[in-house]
């Protein structure tokens, strides 16, 4: 989604990136399959960015705006880098499964709650390479 975006981008803008997980060790897909998929609801750091925000204007793009609990966490890390305005942009929304309140300031779209994938989405590291944005079905 990021790269899409940003040849659309008609600023002098600089991209940076931050790294987190938020769902740990999965079941197998089978059994994830069977009882649905869900966040830990723990959220962890695993790359800060390279570049300076302090007094600069700052988007976060991120594909899905899902429970909530992901943004809030990158919103707080990325507001402790003082930038002069912080931003959220998401090309998914999925408003009834929010567990923190949250809202992106930019949304592509707002979906019901189905697991997605494609287009950068994963389940498990697969399906990223989808060209297309398609319902992953729960039945085993």
């Amino acid at each position: 989604f990021l790269s899409d975006l940003a040849r659309h981008v008609d600023l002098d803008a600089t991209f940076d990136f931050i790294g987190v997980v938020s769902y740990g060790n999965r079941p197998s897909p089978a059994q994830e399959l069977i009882s649905g998929w869900d966040s830990t609801g723990e959220v962890r750091l695993t790359k800060d960015v390279d570049q300076s925000m302090r007094d600069k204007n700052v988007i976060l793009v991120e594909d899905i705006l899902d429970t909530g609990l992901t943004l809030t966490y990158l919103t707080k890390v990325l507001l402790a880098h003082q930038p002069k305005a912080l931003r959220v942009a998401t090309l998914l929304d999925k408003p009834s499964r929010r567990k923190q309140p949250m809202e992106a300031n930019y949304v592509g779209f707002r979906i019901p709650d189905e697991f997605v994938v494609g287009y950068g989405l994963d389940y498990a590291e697969r399906y990223r390479n989808l060209p297309d944005i398609c319902v992953l079905p729960r039945q085993a």
